[in-house]
């Protein structure tokens, strides 16, 4: 178990940082030893999910088969790749499905049209649920036991001036979002980036993950996001929850 729990460490590692890592960093970023870091590494590269050279590693395209029962036909991370791209194509803008991980978001489907945040996202892609649309959509929607215990232990890190990052006002953005049925996070994760997320839900009212559109601030203001690009989010996340119900 112990094994398995560290090998999925330094799977996680290279999504945090960049491709490719030395044996160094990869204790650094998993907290283990060089020693455990680097029979991690070795094992990885020995079933294939792994290579190394001059010191450094990288994972290899044999990961995206562990992912593969999840990114399956009926998955909805398949049935949401059309619509983004018709969202994307619309607004003009970068669209994408996420899902709640403890205290992050994963991406699970992307449209991207331009790059708007200073790192790259695709699919796998981990952001803080904190300071991301998406991510605090799904806080929000949350049982409330569960959703008090996360923001309990959840860290507000201030990325950006406009960064929330205390738990009071925190807890009461989330019950504003719960209310309204939407979140919009301006410039909070990095300055220029805005961005508006609806919940995905099924017939019963369970929230299946999050889609969002994001956009430069300068180009478009909240008001406008809110009235032009809300009512084409909402669509959407009907169109991918009810093919998902199906």
């Amino acid at each position: 178990m112990l094994s398995l729990a560290r090998g999925l460490q330094v799977i996680r590692a290279f999504g945090h940082a960049r491709s490719r890592l030395t044996i160094r960093e990869v204790a650094d970023l998993t907290g283990m030893s060089r020693a455990a870091a680097r029979r991690c590494l070795h094992t990885l590269s020995v079933l294939g999910y792994a290579s190394g050279s001059n010191g450094t590693f990288e994972l290899t395209s044999s990961i995206l088969a562990l992912a593969s029962n999840y990114l399956g036909p009926a998955s909805i991370a398949r049935i949401a790749q059309p619509v983004l791209e018709r969202v994307s194509d619309q607004l003009h803008e970068s669209s994408s499905v996420a899902v709640l991980d403890g205290d992050e978001i994963v991406y699970v489907a992307r449209a991207a049209t331009r790059r708007i945040l200073s790192i790259g996202l695709a699919v796998g892609s981990r952001l803080p649920a904190a300071v991301t649309s998406m991510g605090r959509v799904l806080l929000a929607n949350l049982d409330e036991p569960v959703r008090q215990r996360l923001i309990s232990r959840i860290r507000l890190t201030r990325h950006t001036p406009r960064t929330i990052v205390d738990k009071a006002e925190f807890r009461a953005e989330l019950e504003r979002i719960g209310t309204q049925g939407y979140s919009v996070v301006d410039q909070e994760l990095e300055l220029g980036l805005r961005s508006l997320a609806v919940p995905i839900r099924r017939a019963d009212g369970a929230v299946l993950a999050a889609i969002n559109i994001g956009v430069h601030a300068a180009r478009v203001d909240k008001q406008t996001l809110v009235r032009e690009f809300l009512p084409v989010l909402e669509q959407a996340a009907g169109e991918i929850a009810a093919a998902a119900s199906t």
